[in-house]
């Protein structure tokens, strides 16, 4: 169990590596040169130069990318912001605990609520609980959140006055925002639940527990739901995909100073240690997400455990 831990930590350091190596080459590629959009028009050639030299950016793209992923990954840092002069990082620690609130959150809604509708679904297929589940995850689904967003702004907030439509004065401003990102995962983990219930419903050991008088609910929690976790816990990784990524747009709607929008600023503005920075945390994020789900399938199925046990792979 301990080789597969190291294996999938091993694989986790790869894909860091592999999205500081993309997100550099990709703004290395962007049109444009960003030491004259950051003087203006009126700098003149030689001043234009000297930034450039200042930022680095005279430099040929291996020697950047070479000092890009040494600082980044060696000295842990992400240096300064090309637009405010200030340290990413200690913008990043300010940010961070704003954009887990609402991801880990939303995230926590997702598995639970999702789950158990998916759960009752399954357990009612073909009748109108079914029916009227799968209607309201197929309209979540194919909102955007930015329009979920904007609709619970205009009931909560301008209608009925409940909850505040942005700022972050106190815990309430989080309600939205987290019910937002959280709907479209609901909806999928929902959908997910539902389908493994209904694969595992039909199988041999269901009946026969079934056929031994044990009662429904005894035959749910005990035989069901553990051999219908594993593709529930593949959603739950997609859904934590979906909030991270929806993250930077919540944000902007709702004004919350968190990593998402501090992402979009710098791409506006050119800020490419800032945007950079960003998507190193989001790579990260979605890492140690799944290195979480890898762990619960090892957790769950007996093969990977019989796999790694003394050290010895099973053919």
């Amino acid at each position: 169990m301990f080789r597969y831990i190291v294996k999938r930590i091993l694989m986790m350091i790869v894909i860091l590596w592999c999205a500081g190596v993309v997100i550099f080459t990709l703004t290395y590629l962007v049109p444009g040169d960003v030491a004259s959009l950051m003087l203006g028009k009126e700098a003149t050639v030689e001043v234009i130069n000297q930034k450039r030299t200042v930022l680095g950016l005279d430099q040929p793209y291996l020697v950047q990318l070479g000092r890009y992923m040494y600082d980044t990954f060696i000295r842990l840092d992400f240096g300064d912001s090309w637009i405010f002069s200030s340290s990413v990082m200690a913008e990043l620690a300010v940010r961070l605990p704003r954009t887990l609130l609402i991801g880990l959150s939303a995230m926590v809604l997702n598995v639970t609520i999702g789950t158990l509708l998916g759960i009752f679904a399954g357990t009612h297929e073909g009748k109108w609980q079914d029916s009227l589940v799968m209607i309201i995850a197929m309209v979540f689904i194919s909102a955007p959140d930015f329009f979920v967003a904007l609709l619970l702004i205009l009931l909560f907030s301008l209608k009925l006055g409940w909850l505040p439509a942005y700022g972050i004065e106190s815990m309430a401003c989080y309600i939205l925002p987290i019910i937002s990102c959280a709907l479209g995962g609901i909806a999928v983990n929902a959908r997910q639940a539902r389908s493994s219930m209904l694969e595992v419903i039909r199988a041999d050991f269901v009946t026969t527990a079934r056929a031994k008088g044990q009662k429904e609910k005894v035959i749910t929690r005990k035989h069901m739901l553990p051999n219908a976790m594993m593709p529930i816990i593949t959603g739950v990784g997609g859904g934590l995909a979906m909030v991270v990524a929806g993250s930077p747009v919540i944000e902007s709607v709702f004004s919350i100073p968190g990593v998402g929008a501090y992402m979009l600023a710098g791409v506006n503005q050119h800020d490419y240690p800032v945007v950079r920075a960003c998507v190193i945390f989001f790579a990260l994020f979605c890492s140690v997400a799944i290195l979480i789900m890898d762990l619960c399938y090892a957790f769950l199925d007996p093969r990977i455990k019989a796999q790694y046990s003394k050290g010895k792979k099973v053919k």
